[in-house]
């Protein structure tokens, strides 16, 4: 008898219906717990999603018709790194790229704040990745007290149009807050102090910045509840366990690609009677 496939184990949705107001502290970080779904299950079906993601990306870029935006935020130590590295492991770089936002340069400054956003979006066929994106030209804003409400709100209005438009011009966007708990972080911190393959990624303004976590967490909480739109929707994935992260992380991403139903491109019919001697 051949050996059959374990079906996926159903998990809750983790979209964010638009209009609905969003509390953090009422979603839970350690998302996995309680689920019918083990740790070794969930890393065999993920290898498979891998293999997956990795046929549909290069029907993606064969096809050349759809875009697809992929963004990742969270507080520090969320796993926005381990995410790109763990869930795209093995796909073609010639048609996926990761983009990534620091603090705005002098020159960006001077432009409105999507200006720098634009020149990184996905072309026809490819996927991009932004690790951090151009929400944080509103959460840190907003979380330091240096954005008025009038401002931070025509900015979520100004994204919204922003990502009608290019989901309207053939991008797929997807939006996913890796949702991590206050003493996770402080492990995870820990950890990069005590591992020595890990001392480059600490840096002293994320201890400063964990001082802020009620007003970080108020700023995502106000823009995943502005901004979570049918085009662009927004998925709160619980990730104080990184292997569960990055099983629905797959998951969804795996569902929309199989949602354009790409196909490849057909042979000109110049080419049908060609022979190669």
């Amino acid at each position: 008898m051949p050996n059959r496939r374990a079906p996926a184990v159903p998990l809750p949705s983790f979209r964010i219906a638009p209009g609905r107001p969003v509390r953090l502290r009422k979603l839970d970080p350690d998302g996995a717990v309680g689920l019918p779904i083990a740790k070794e299950a969930a890393r065999d079906e993920l290898e498979r999603l891998t293999h997956r993601l990795t046929a549909l990306q290069e029907l993606l870029y064969a096809e050349h018709r759809h875009a697809v935006l992929v963004v990742l935020q969270g507080m520090d130590s969320a796993g926005k790194d381990g995410t790109i590295r763990k869930v795209f492991e093995g796909v073609n770089p010639q048609g996926v790229r990761v983009a990534s936002f620091k603090v705005p340069t002098e020159r960006e400054r001077d432009h409105d704040f999507l200006w720098r956003v634009h020149a990184e979006l996905p072309g026809r066929g490819e996927m991009v990745l932004f690790n951090r994106s151009h929400y944080e030209d509103v959460l840190a804003p907003r979380a330091h007290g240096t954005l008025a409400r009038p401002a931070w709100e025509r900015r979520y209005r100004s994204i919204n149009a922003f990502e009608r438009t290019i989901a309207e011009e053939g991008t797929t966007v997807l939006k996913f807050f890796l949702h991590i708990s206050r003493d996770e972080q402080k492990r995870r911190l820990e950890a990069r102090l005590q591992d020595r393959s890990k001392h480059w990624k600490f840096r002293v303004s994320d201890v400063a910045e964990r001082r802020l976590w009620p007003r970080y967490r108020r700023a995502y909480e106000e823009a995943i509840s502005a901004t979570s739109t049918p085009w662009a929707p927004w998925f709160v994935v619980p990730s104080n366990h990184k292997w569960f992260r990055d099983l629905v992380v797959s998951r969804t991403i795996v569902g929309a690609l199989e949602a354009l139903r790409m196909r490849y491109p057909p042979l000109p019919r110049a080419f049908r009677r060609l022979r190669i001697r």
